[in-house]
């Protein structure tokens, strides 16, 4: 009888122990399931406005201020892209957070020669809007560099081009400091409406007549302080520092009643939401 009994309490340790594992190994199969968290989806949209005293055309002497819409369009749980004021409005299909690549925008604003009298006799240039591609590259957490081409439509046909490169230094909590290098290129058609006199301008406006060449258009430098109130909202302040240069500087609108240096500074506002997909 005690061997029976032995041997049915050994049967019930033995039974409760792989009762016990049993159920641990199926807590284990079922605990990444029930941890993991959802990946995220949509869209991040952060929208924004600058405003900022400029010159009142690329050449000019005088300044005047206006405002500028900014948007930025990033895959929800990424995190949020350094941008500088010379950036295009631009959506990463490729983004690896090291590498970029997308479709880029931007529009010039027109050119009225009611607004300076530096542009008599020159006739209007109407809003021109520019579509192509960026590549974005990151070598370090801290060096940035861009570059953009586009395709001008409307005030200008022409191709244009800009290769940025910044230094991006957290000073404190929420706030970041950048600079760098700027350059553009651009084609003949895409500068002669601006910087191109033709005959009957020359009549009109006392300048002789000059058939501006593509090529490099001018060099410069950029800085900008940020400041992240929040994860949605940011401000910053920006100076950017362009310099005309070749067959541009030596347009008679820039010689003889403009100035090949070109400064604007400004201030901006940004506001990030959430969008779901939409496909």
């Amino acid at each position: 009888m005690g061997i029976h009994l032995g041997r049915l309490a050994t049967l019930t340790v033995v039974a409760a122990l792989a009762q016990g594992a049993v159920a641990a190994h199926a807590a284990d199969v079922q605990r990444p399931v029930t941890a993991a968290a959802p990946l995220p989806s949509g869209w991040t949209v952060t929208i924004g406005a600058e405003l900022g005293a400029t010159p009142s055309f690329l050449g000019s002497k005088n300044y005047e201020f206006n405002g500028m819409p900014v948007i930025d369009v990033r895959k929800a749980g990424t995190p949020r892209q350094f941008r500088s004021p010379r950036d295009g409005f631009g959506v990463a299909i490729i983004d690896n957070n090291q590498l970029r690549i997308g479709p880029v925008g931007n529009f010039v604003m027109p050119r009225w020669q009611k607004d300076d009298n530096a542009l008599r006799g020159l006739g209007n240039v109407d809003f021109a809007f520019e579509f192509g591609a960026f590549a974005e590259y990151w070598w370090a957490p801290w060096l940035r560099t861009r570059g953009e081409i586009r395709q001008g439509v409307g005030g200008h046909g022409g191709l244009t081009g800009d290769l940025f490169a910044d230094v991006v230094v957290p000073v404190t909590q929420g706030l970041t400091f950048s600079a760098g290098p700027r350059v553009s290129f651009a084609t003949a058609t895409a500068l002669s409406p601006y910087f191109s006199i033709t005959p009957d301008q020359s009549f009109n406006s006392g300048l002789p007549v000059y058939n501006v060449k593509g090529g490099l258009k001018s060099y410069g430098a950029g800085a900008q302080i940020r400041y992240d109130w929040s994860a949605q909202f940011a401000t910053y302040i920006f100076v950017e520092y362009e310099r005309l240069t070749d067959s541009v500087a030596n347009s008679p609108l820039v010689r003889r009643r403009g100035d090949p240096n070109q400064t604007g500074v400004g201030v901006g506002i940004t506001y990030a939401f959430d969008i779901p997909d939409l496909w």
